[in-house]
This record gives structure tokens, sequence and C-alpha cells, in this order.
């Protein structure tokens, strides 16, 4: 009986936990992921990537195209800082290249999905987060001195 309580607790413990970081704002997340650890940074800086970007895709569909042209820029500047920072530390690469693989994607979609004014500046993103993939590739696969 007492080991079931002391499970259903920690179980209520970490739901609550869970539920709170769920809540936590985009402001209060890109402050955390600044002022993280270096080997932390690129799963931080990830989810804030992930989030503009979200961000961004509402604010498309919903035609407000100067908040999704901000929300774009966040998130490839986020994209890059999760890229440079699993560069530097050796820490989360092949995540945070399949992460910005799956930013790219989303945003070749919404590319084709824009009027031909808007096209451009998601190129633009689209080739950023490209220069971002090709250098953590590198760092995976590239040539190791011996």
């Amino acid at each position: 009986m007492k080991r079931t309580a002391v499970i259903l607790m920690l179980a209520l413990m970490t739901s609550g936990a869970a539920s709170a970081r769920q809540e936590e704002t985009l402001e209060q997340l890109k402050a955390r992921a600044d002022a993280a650890r270096p080997e932390q940074q690129p799963e931080l800086c990830t989810q804030v990537a992930e989030r503009e970007l979200k961000l961004g895709l509402d604010a498309f569909k919903d035609s407000k195209f100067d908040e999704g042209h901000a929300a774009l820029r966040e998130m490839v500047s986020y994209s890059g800082k999760a890229q440079a920072a699993a560069s530097s530390t050796g820490k989360h690469i092949k995540h945070t290249e399949i992460k910005i693989r799956q930013f790219s994607t989303r945003l070749h979609d919404l590319k084709m999905n824009v009027g031909a004014d808007d096209q451009p500046a998601i190129q633009d993103a689209v080739d950023k987060l490209e220069e971002f993939r090709t250098a953590l590739l590198q760092n995976m696969f590239g040539k190791k001195d011996k």
C-alpha cells in the first residue's frame, strides 16, 4: 500500500513539473536558452526555434505577414545558436540537425502556400537553415584528423 502511494506521489510530482515546463512562456524559454550552459543550449534553442516556427506558421495562416516574418527571423536566429552550440560542444549534433531539417521542410511547404511577395524571405530562411544543417553534417561526418 505504501509503495503504491509513493509511486502515485512521484507520478503526480513528475506530471506537475512537466506541466510547469509546458506553461513556460516563450520569453522565459529564450532567457533560459541564452543563460544555459553550452551543452544545454542546442536543445533549448531548438525548442525556442520550434515555438517561433509555430508562431510564424500561424501568423501566415492568419494573414499576419509582418508577424510571420518576424517569427521566422527569430526561428532562424535560434536555429543558428543551436547549431553553433552543438558544433562547439559536440553535444546534440544529430538531434539538432534533425530538428533543423524538420524546420526547413515545414518552411518549404509554407513557401508553396504563400504569395509571391513572401516567397523570397521564406526561401532565404530555408537557405540559412540548410547552411546550418551542412555545418552540422560536416561536423558529424567530415574528415577526422588522426
